[in-house]
C-alpha cells in the first residue's frame, strides 16, 4: 500500500497557494513496540494552519520544511503491536495530513461511533466547538439574555458561538461573507440578526444587528468589523478573542492599521482577552456532554463542507481561508 503525506515545500508570502505544498508518496509505515498504526478517515483543516506555516514562534511550533504538515484527524486503528487501542478503534487527536500515521497513542482519546458522524469531532464535538464554549463560558462569561454577536457567525465556531447564545436565551446577532449564508443563519440556526459584511454598510449594519449594543462578542474577524463592534460595546462588556482571519495572509506592507477607537474600552470598562482552548481542558471535557445532549435534543444543527480526498487538502485549506467554505471544513480521505 502507499501511503500519500502533504508536506510544507515552502512557506508563503501572503496566500498561501498549491506551490507552498507537496505530495509525497511513501510506504506504509509499520508500528512498532507499543505503537498503532492508524488509518485517516477525516481531516480537519483550520485557519490557525496558516499561521504555523510562517517559521516564527507562537503557542504552537511552526511546520517544517519538507515534513508532513499537521492537523486534527479522526482515525481508525488498522493494527496495534501492543499499542493502547484494539484494532477497529476510531480515535481523535493531533495526526499528519497523511492517509497513514503510527503513534504509541499519546494525545488520542477514542470517539464513540454511531453518537454523531464521525466529522462531527473535528467540529461542533471538537476544536471548534470547544473553542465557542471555552470562548463563551470561560473568557466571555456570557449570561443569560445578553446582547451577543459573532463575526465568521457561519463558520465552524461561529455557528456553534451562536446556538449556545440562543439555547441561554440570548439576542444573537452575526455577519457572514453572502447571502446563502446570512439566510442559513437566520433561517435555520435562529440568529435574531444577520447581515453580509461583504455588500452592507459594516457600521451601520453592526448598530442596525444589536439595536440594544453588544455584551458580548466573539472575534473571528478582525479589521472593520472589529471597529464597527467596538463603537456599540455596552458598559462592562466583554470580547473574547478567538481570532482575527482577515489578518492572518497581510504582510507588514499592508498590514492594516489597528481599530481606531480604542480609547471607547476604557471609558465603557471592556474586557478584551485572548485565548486559546488547549487552555481549559475541564471546559473542554464539558462541552462534549453538553454538545452530545443538546446535538441529541435537536437544539444544535451543524453544517460543514467535505473535500475528498488527500491530494485536495492544500486546495481545501485555500479556499477556507478565503471564506469559500460553508461551515466547517474537513477532507475524508477513507470511508467510515
Amino acid at each position: 500500500m502507499i501511503n500519500k503525506q502533504i508536506l510544507l515545500k515552502s512557506r508563503p508570502t501572503g496566500w498561501p497557494t498549491s506551490d507552498n505544498f507537496e505530495v509525497a508518496e511513501t510506504a506504509v509505515p509499520q508500528p512498532g513496540d507499543g505503537e498503532m498504526l492508524l488509518q485517516t478517515i477525516y481531516m480537519s483543516v483550520d485557519p490557525y494552519m496558516r499561521g504555523r506555516m510562517n517559521d516564527m514562534k507562537s503557542y504552537v511550533p511552526p511546520f517544517q520544511i519538507g515534513e508532513p504538515c499537521q492537523a486534527g484527524i479522526v482515525a481508525k486503528v488498522v493494527s496495534s503491536n501492543g499499542g493502547p487501542y484494539e484494532e477497529g478503534t476510531y480515535l481523535t487527536g493531533m495526526g499528519l495530513w497523511a492517509n497513514y500515521m503510527v503513534t504509541t497513542g499519546e494525545g488520542f482519546q477514542p470517539v464513540q461511533a454511531g453518537l454523531a458522524p464521525l466529522s462531527y469531532y473535528l467540529g461542533i464535538l471538537g476544536m471548534p466547538g470547544m473553542t465557542a464554549y471555552v470562548g463563551l463560558k470561560g473568557v466571555a462569561e456570557l449570561k443569560e439574555g445578553e446582547q451577543l454577536f459573532v463575526s465568521a457567525a457561519s463558520g465552524a465556531v461561529g455557528q456553534v458561538v451562536g446556538q449556545i447564545g440562543k439555547n441561554m436565551g440570548c439576542h444573537v446577532a452575526g455577519s457572514a461573507g453572502s447571502d446563502d449564508k446570512i439566510a442559513y443563519l437566520k433561517d435555520e440556526l435562529g440568529f435574531d440578526a444577520a447581515f453580509n459584511y461583504k455588500t452592507d454598510d459594516v457600521f451601520k449594519a453592526v448598530k442596525a444587528a444589536n439595536p440594544n449594543g453588544i455584551d458580548v462578542y466573539f472575534e473571528n474577524v478582525g479589521g472593520p468589523v472589529l471597529e464597527a463592534v467596538i463603537s456599540n460595546l455596552n458598559f462592562n462588556s466583554r470580547v473574547a478573542l478567538c481570532g482575527m482571519i482577515s489578518l492572518y495572509n497581510a504582510t507588514l506592507e499592508d498590514m492594516p492599521a489597528g481599530p481606531r477607537n480604542m480609547a471607547l474600552l476604557v471609558g465603557r470598562s471592556v474586557r478584551m482577552q485572548g485565548f486559546i482552548v488547549s487552555n481549559y481542558p475541564d471546559l473542554c471535557k464539558e462541552w462534549i456532554g453538553v454538545g452530545a445532549g443538546w446535538l441529541k435534543e435537536g437544539k444544535l444543527k451543524y453544517r460543514e463542507s467535505i473535500a475528498e480526498g488527500i491530494e485536495n487538502a492544500p486546495q481545501a485549506f485555500i479556499d477556507m481561508l478565503q471564506g469559500k467554505n460553508f461551515g466547517k471544513q474537513v477532507v475524508r480521505l477513507a470511508d467510515d
